[in-house]
């Protein structure tokens, strides 16, 4: 699904995030970037645990890459973080928190 909405248009992420789950309608998306995210927390406590920084660089590289690999092969779109970086990573964990409260689904 593609919009026509700029998300730099967007001057809050309370308007941003509606925009960002439409750019997510895709399942096989969602659940991609719910992979990359727990990918990520996990590359996060081991990098805690194990005082090795190169974890946050395998945590940005789960996220980012299988957010991406769901945008480009289901979803069809391109990532909102290429125009707006920061809101665009609060709504992936928005939408992760989402998924566990049941507010946004995955199957």
């Amino acid at each position: 699904m593609t919009t026509t909405t700029d998300p730099r248009a967007l001057n809050s992420f309370g308007e941003f995030y509606p925009f960002y789950l439409t750019e997510h309608s895709n399942v096989n998306c969602r659940r991609l970037h719910f992979v990359g995210s727990s990918l990520s927390l996990v590359c996060l406590a081991l990098a805690v645990v194990q005082l090795q920084p190169l974890w946050l660089l395998a945590g940005l590289l789960c996220g980012y890459g299988f957010a991406w690999i769901g945008h480009f092969g289901f979803e069809k779109n391109k990532p909102a973080s290429f125009k707006r970086p920061l809101y665009s990573f609060m709504g992936d964990w928005a939408m992760y928190r989402d998924i566990w409260l049941g507010r946004v689904k995955l199957w």
